[in-house]
Parts: structure tokens; sequence; C-alpha cells
């Protein structure tokens, strides 16, 4: 671990750049290395490719907006850093992951290989957005973490842990047949623990849905499957207990034979449903384009 002595100083919120003195160099090179990817340029203002290669390591730290921080050291003003780090020519770039160099670069380089540098060392678009979900159901705002969690879930099904937290928040969230369909994207050596907890809460939450009123007005349906009011009754008993999907198809399937299907309540509530559910929800938009289709 990189040290420093009599560098302690008050913490700081730190931005995108920072340049590095011996008050600061504890947080910004050694505490905030544990959190994002810190770049240490060592420049010196008589090195003329310093002064061509700081302004694309600029732009980077502020296009990767949080991602990493730009640790500037002038080398003829901080003379102690420089050698601590074993810089023998200017410009150095050094890249930090907790506290110890990861990767770097001497002299100026373009930046396209800077970036493909970077690019190896922070994290993917989608452990970005986990994250992100894992800080908002800390807060406790489980629609925002459910649309993160779809997002990275769809950018790698094979992460098995993004996929039981997506699967937890929809169950959380009502929507249990997407998360029927997560849980059984899952495969059998990652069938731990947290997936059996998970399962048996969706098998629990299953049960508690099909009501004898549900199980009932489902009887009288199979008998009298052209009772478009009986789907429409069935349609909004789905939709209580958020089984959305079966409830739009059910009342889709009566507005293709009869677009008044109901004295017009199937359309009515076919489009209350979908104007019940979130933008980040994808029923919304498929069954918006059924129902488009159908009416135009």
């Amino acid at each position: 671990m990189i040290e420093l002595e009599n560098s302690a100083a008050p913490a700081t919120q730190l931005g995108n750049i920072v340049e590095i003195t011996p008050e600061n160099f504890q947080q910004a090179l050694l505490e905030e290395s544990q959190k994002r990817l810190v770049v240490v340029d060592f420049w010196a203002d008589w090195c003329a490719p310093c002064k061509a290669l700081m302004p694309i390591l600029e732009k980077l730290a502020n296009e990767y907006n949080g991602q990493i921080l730009l640790a500037k050291v002038n080398c003829d003003e901080q003379q102690a850093i420089a050698a601590q780090f074993g810089v023998r020519s200017l410009p150095t770039v050094a890249l930090l992951k907790d506290g110890q160099p990861v990767d770097g670069f001497m002299g100026a380089q373009p930046e396209s290989e800077i970036r493909q540098m970077l690019e190896k060392h922070l994290p993917k678009e989608h452990e970005v957005a986990f994250q992100q979900a894992q800080e908002k159901l800390a807060n406790g705002e489980l629609e925002d973490a459910c649309a993160l969690l779809n997002a990275a879930h769809l950018a790698d099904p094979k992460r098995s842990d993004i996929a039981l937290t997506f699967a937890d928040v929809l169950i959380e969230l009502g929507n249990l047949e997407a998360a029927h369909a997560v849980i059984g994207s899952i495969p059998l050596q990652d069938q731990d623990a947290q997936y059996n907890r998970i399962k048996a809460k969706l098998e629990l939450a299953e049960d508690a849905v099909d009501s004898p009123e549900l199980k009932s007005l489902e009887e009288q349906l199979a008998k009298s499957p052209d009772d478009a009011q009986l789907s429409v009754e069935l349609a909004v008993q789905y939709s209580q207990v958020n089984r959305h999907e079966e409830a739009l198809e059910l009342l889709l399937a009566c507005l293709r034979k009869d677009l008044n299907a109901a004295e017009g309540e199937a359309k009515k509530t076919m489009t209350d449903i979908l104007f019940s559910l979130t933008n980040s929800d994808a029923l919304k938009a498929k069954y918006q384009r059924k129902l488009y289709t159908l009416l135009y």
C-alpha cells in the first residue's frame, strides 16, 4: 500500500478532477481509489507533452463522470509524491485501484489508446446498473431499482446474482409472471440458498393470488368462453393480483372478436390496465402496440 507521512486532511467531496497536495494525498489517492479508478497524471509546466496530454485526460474524466478521478500531480511542486511513485520521466500516468497501481504509461498517448486502457479497469455498464439498483433498494425505491435490474439482467443474463435480485424485486412489486420467468433462467449450479429462498417466496406469492373468487370466474369462463363480461371481470381480478399479462391477453382476445365487447368495457379495462403500468414495464409498450393495431 502506498503511504505518505502527515497526509491526513479533513475529507471534502471530490469531483472528477483534483490537484494533489500532501494535505489531500490520503483522501484523493488512497481512500478514493477504494471507491473508483484514480488516474494520476504526473506533469510539469515546462513539459510540452504533458500539456498535450492533460486536456485528453480532463476530457475523459468529465466524460466518465463519477467513474474516474483525475488526480494531477505537479512534479515541480510535489517532488516527494513523484519520488514515492518512482517517476523518472514526464508525463507519467498511473492508474490506482484499492491504493495500488494497476496500470499506466509514460509519454503522451492518443485518446483511443488511453480510453482502451481505462475500459479494462472500469466496471461494465450492467455492473454500474446493478450497483445503482442496490442503492435504490436500500432507499426503498423499488420501481427505479427494478428498471435498473432489468437493464443489467438483459445485458448479462448469465449473472445469477443480478437475476435473483431482479426476481426478488419483481415479487415485491407483484409481477409474478416475470419473476417466474427470471427464476426459471437460473442454471442448476447457481441454485443456492438465495435461489431457494426467492423461489419459495415466489411460490407463496403465487398461492396467495389464486383466490376462490378468481378460480370461480376461471371456471365460469371455461364453460362460457364467449362471455365478454366474464372475461372483463376475470381480467380485473387478474390485474388486481398483478397478473397483468394474463389480463391483457384475455381482453385482447375479446377485442379481436368485437371492438365493442362488453359494451365497451373490454376496451376501457384494457386501457386502464395499460395506464396503471409503469413506463419501464415491457408489457405496457407491447400491449399498447397490439391495441393500437386493432383500433387503427
